[in-house]
């Protein structure tokens, strides 16, 4: 078995990795010269600290190097049996990517994309044969996070899926059927995480208090450490994708409080300021359950209303936010130790609280109906 990666970025060179590692050939290239030229030297410094902690010896660290071949250009990727695509989240490249691969590969060849915010059946548009594209989901950095999700298009093959999840498990992932809805699975329940605390700082709590909460109710990083960790712009640039491809829904609000934060450059770890960097969560404040349960009752309502949707069940979303984002529990978790009837007063409480506005924000999800 063959694997092909295309962009030689931080995701696809960690991809390169993961099958590296599983013991997989693997042909690599960019349409960057240094980011190819580099790619070997970044490897090998990746692997590194494995090497100097005991994980892998020496022999194994030379002999994952060897598995790894970067090509020129698409043309050296022939034969492989299986190609992810990680460039940027540019949808007419990603096309034409897949098209020239199609020419390049087998015709029962599986083609993936790693994309996080675009369609995958738009991805698949314009193709010869769309049936064998779906999506490969990684997470950053892909060889530690054990989750991908496995996203099929409606005229995916059942053969290429079946082989892209056989190979990724290979690899020690763990998969997670997503459907092809915006953020599919991770993205799109982590958005209440974040929106939510974003609305209690609004409304006078500060991002120690917030944090400290979510920490003493088993999280390992309270909303605004995380934001922190990964960038404000970051964080901010997947809202407002999420909230155009949601058609302006206020469950997908984009709260001043981060617009700002953005403007200032006050960024996180990365620019050495951020909403709780350098400082830490503290004591957790007085109504720290309060803060817990409605950050919690809007991540239920958000995997509620995605259910609802389709293409996942209770089982995938619990997994996939757990692996995904290191929480404790899944929302359907959260949603058996709370209650169905506490989940709804709460969001009704938060409906009648809230501006006009984004009273739809906390409509509760058919599922939770009485």
């Amino acid at each position: 078995m063959k694997i092909a990666v295309i962009g030689l970025g931080t995701m696809g060179l960690g991809i390169a990795q993961t099958f590296a590692q599983a013991g997989f050939e693997v042909l690599a290239t960019d349409s960057h010269a240094p980011a190819r030229e580099s790619a070997m030297e970044r490897l090998a410094a990746a692997l590194a600290p494995r090497v100097d902690k005991g994980a892998i010896t020496a022999e194994a660290r030379d002999a994952i190097l060897a598995r790894v071949r970067v090509v020129p250009a698409l043309a050296g990727l022939s034969g492989a049996d299986l190609a992810i695509e990680a460039v940027l989240e540019d949808l007419p490249l990603k096309q034409n990517i897949f098209r020239q691969l199609e020419a390049i590969l087998p015709g029962e060849a599986v083609l993936a994309t790693n994309t996080s915010s675009l369609s995958v059946a738009a991805v698949a548009a314009g193709l010869a044969q769309p049936q064998q594209l779906l999506g490969l989901h990684f997470f950053n950095p892909a060889p530690v996070m054990k989750l991908v999700e496995l996203v099929a298009h409606p005229g995916t093959a059942s053969a290429a899926l079946l082989r892209a999840r056989e190979v990724a498990e290979a690899a020690g992932k763990t998969v997670v059927d997503a459907p092809d809805r915006p953020g599919f699975i991770v993205n799109r329940c982590a958005r209440p995480f974040y929106g939510e605390a974003l609305a209690l700082l609004e409304e006078g709590h500060g991002p120690a208090q917030i944090d400290a909460a979510m920490m003493a109710a088993g999280y390992r990083l309270g909303p605004f450490a995380l934001i922190d960790l990964v960038g404000a712009d970051i964080n901010l640039a997947a809202t407002e994708s999420l909230l155009a491809a949601m058609d302006g829904h206020p469950r997908y609000h984009v709260f001043a409080a981060l617009r700002d934060q953005v403007a200032r450059g006050d960024l996180g770890r990365k620019t050495g300021r951020g909403f709780l960097f350098p400082d830490r969560a503290g004591e957790p404040p007085d109504d720290a359950r309060a803060i817990a349960l409605r950050i919690e009752a809007t991540l239920i309502n958000e995997a509620c209303w995605l259910l609802a949707e389709g293409g996942t069940t209770r089982e995938g979303i619990d997994t996939a936010l757990k692996l995904g984002l290191n929480f404790p529990r899944g929302p359907f978790e959260m949603l058996a130790s709370h209650g169905p009837a506490a989940i709804r007063q709460q969001l009704a409480e938060l409906q009648e609280r809230a501006p006009v506005s984004l009273k739809p924000r906390y409509d509760p999800a058919p599922r939770l109906a009485p």
